[in-house]
Order: C-alpha cells, then sequence, then structure tokens
C-alpha cells in the first residue's frame, strides 16, 4: 500500500523530477532491505559471476551510482551503474524524459548526462560488499575519438566493477550506432578488450545491441562481438508502432512494454548466431515475461521501465514468482530453462 501511495504522488510530477525524488528516497532507507530472494533453482553462474538470481537492473536508473547501498538491498542480482562518459555531460536539454502510461512505456534522450568518470569512479570505489555491480560505458557527445573514451572509463572504473558494458546502442548520441557495424565494432572491442586485459583485475566485458539490427547487421554484429563476454539484448527502440500514449511522437528510445516482443525476437535470433551467454532486456515487468526472456535464450534478464509504474519492489516479487514457475515446469536449476522455448520467437 505504500509503496502504491509512493507512486500515484511520484506519477503526478514531471518524470526526471519523480526519478530525482525515487533515488533520493532510496539513498534515505525507504526502500526495501531484504537483499536479493536467492535458491539453488534461481542462482546462476554467468561469465564468472554468482549472481543469486538473474534478475538485473538495467543502466539508466543510477547514472551516477548515488544509490548503490540502497539498490543492493531491493532484490536484485546484480545491477549497472551509468552510463558513465570521461567527462561530465549534461545530456540534451529538458524534457527529455516522458512517461507513457498508457502503454506502460517511457521515451528518454538524456543523451549520456552524467558527471564523468572521476566522480563516479570515486563512489564505485565505496561500493558496497558482496554486490554484483558493473558500469555502463559510454563516450562524450564530442569526443574525437570515441573508443578512447570507452577504454578510458574502463580502465579508471573497473577496477572498482565486476563487469562492463560497451554500450553502442543508445539513440540518443549522434553516430554512436554507426559503432555497431562489423568493422568499427572490432578496432573498438579490440582497444577495450586489451584495457581490460592490462586491468589488476580481469572483468567480464557485456556489449548491449540494439533491437533495430536487420537480418544481415545482427549477423555482422555477432561475429565482430566473438570477444566479449556477454550480450545485452536490447537497448531502446527508435520504433513507434502501435503506441497510444500522447508522448509517442517524442524522439529518443522507447522502453517498457511496448518494446517486449522485438527485443525478444532479437534475443532469440541472436542466440542462434552465437554461443556467448545473453541478457534480455526490454518489457520486463512480470516472472512470466523475465521467463519468456529465458526460454527464448537469456541467461538473465534486465529491467528499468517497469520500476516506474510497479515500484522497486518488483525485482524480489518477479523472483518468487520465477522460482514458482520454473518449479512447476520441473526445471530443477534456472540454466535448464534456457533456450527451451526460442523456436516461438523466430
Amino acid at each position: 500500500m505504500i509503496e502504491r501511495a509512493a507512486l500515484a504522488v511520484l506519477h503526478r510530477l514531471d518524470p526526471e523530477r519523480a526519478h530525482s525524488l525515487a533515488l533520493a528516497a532510496l539513498r534515505a532507507g525507504l526502500g526495501p532491505r531484504t537483499g536479493p530472494v536467492t535458491s539453488p533453482r534461481l542462482a546462476i553462474r554467468l561469465a564468472g559471476l554468482d549472481l543469486p538470481n538473474p534478475i538485473g537492473l538495467a543502466a539508466g536508473f543510477d547514472k551516477n551510482a548515488t544509490a548503490l547501498g540502497a539498490i543492493a538491498r531491493c532484490g536484485f542480482g546484480f545491477f549497472e551503474a551509468g552510463a558513465v562518459t570521461p567527462r561530465p555531460q549534461a545530456g540534451n536539454p529538458r524534457p527529455r524524459l516522458f512517461r507513457l502510461t498508457e502503454d506502460r512505456g517511457a521515451i528518454n534522450r538524456y543523451g549520456f548526462a552524467n558527471e564523468g568518470l572521476e566522480v563516479v569512479a570515486k563512489r564505485l570505489s565505496r561500493r558496497p560488499a558482496g554486490a554484483v555491480i558493473g558500469i555502463n560505458v559510454g563516450a562524450n557527445k564530442d569526443s574525437p575519438d570515441r573508443a578512447a573514451d570507452f577504454a578510458r572509463v574502463i580502465e579508471t572504473c573497473g577496477p572498482h566493477v565486476d563487469f562492463a558494458t560497451v554500450n553502442v546502442s543508445s539513440p540518443n548520441t549522434e553516430r554512436l550506432r554507426d559503432l555497431q557495424g562489423a568493422e568499427a565494432l572490432s578496432a573498438l572491442l579490440k582497444r577495450v578488450l586489451a584495457t581490460r586485459d592490462a586491468l589488476p583485475r580481469r572483468i567480464p566485458i557485456f556489449l548491449k545491441i540494439a533491437p533495430d539490427l536487420d537480418a544481415q547487421a545482427l549477423e555482422e554484429l555477432a561475429t565482430a562481438a566473438a570477444g566479449v563476454d556477454v550480450i545485452i539484448a536490447t537497448n531502446t527502440t527508435v520504433a513507434r508502432d502501435g503506441l497510444g500514449s500522447p508522448h509517442g511522437h517524442e524522439a529518443g528510445g522507447l522502453s517498457g512494454q511496448p518494446l517486449f516482443e522485438r527485443s525478444t525476437r532479437i534475443l532469440a535470433r541472436l542466440s542462434k548466431l552465437t554461443d556467448l551467454p545473453l541478457i534480455g532486456v526490454g518489457g520486463v515487468a512480470t516472472a512470466e515475461q523475465a521467463y519468456a526472456k529465458i526460454r527464448a535464450g537469456a541467461s538473465a534478464v534486465q529491467l528499468y521501465t517497469a520500476l516506474v509504474f510497479d515500484g522497486i519492489g518488483l525485482p524480489g516479487r518477479i523472483a518468487h514468482d520465477l522460482e514458482a514457475l520454473l518449479a512447476r515446469d520441473g526445471f530443477a536449476h534456472i540454466a535448464d530453462a534456457i533456450g527451451t522455448d526460442r523456436d516461438r520467437w523466430l
């Protein structure tokens, strides 16, 4: 009841203001305190990381790593801060976040707004023990060498995190998605992986891709990405099919329920093209949807937009219900369910 009342208040506010207040409430200790839901059925090892459950928080919620301790108590199996760029960046002019209530989605065009790697790295150095925390890595909008930007963030923040996600799929930084092309991606990842290999402790590198790739581009990307540890499918979309919200025309990346089918189809296709572990993102708001992503080929899932409509207690509820779904279908371990319904999405 308290969570529903808080959501009702936040939904009366400008979305970006509501987001800031939600983070402040978490830092003040008003969120869950239970920690991650786990069991032998839910726990999974992903790219060398032991996750208590497969429900992750996607990047964008805690852009500047200001609420790491609070998020670690909210039921997630892992979570990402960022995206972070080398230099502080104001991002795009406001308004730049739009709540699509009728569609249970959101459109954002933040443009990698963040306080920069020095500030974020200092906060990450004081991170809570025991949580699995990653950093989403971006490039400054005006950078003459974006590969150098990615490398610099990983070099500085890498010692303080468990994984780093290379974000070449945000639609809100001009020409960023061009880095998903096979030649550009290969060159970028070569530099990123060399930087990672020079760290005092090896961390896995994740790659986050767009949901708007055609079949040929997806195949080329899968080949170029062979050196990373995990692929995240997917980021937000520029498509606007079937939206009912008056904000549906706004520029930016669309997330939430309208993205679920598109992102799950990309996930399933990608699982046919690579043996790399996959994380399914896009429209996850229920245990059934998390389960669908897993059975389409994901080893884990991430969510963010669903928190706007269902509250910060959602990851714990999804994990509990996912346990029941796995038990119902006779899966002793979540790994046994991965890809078992993939063909439905192809």
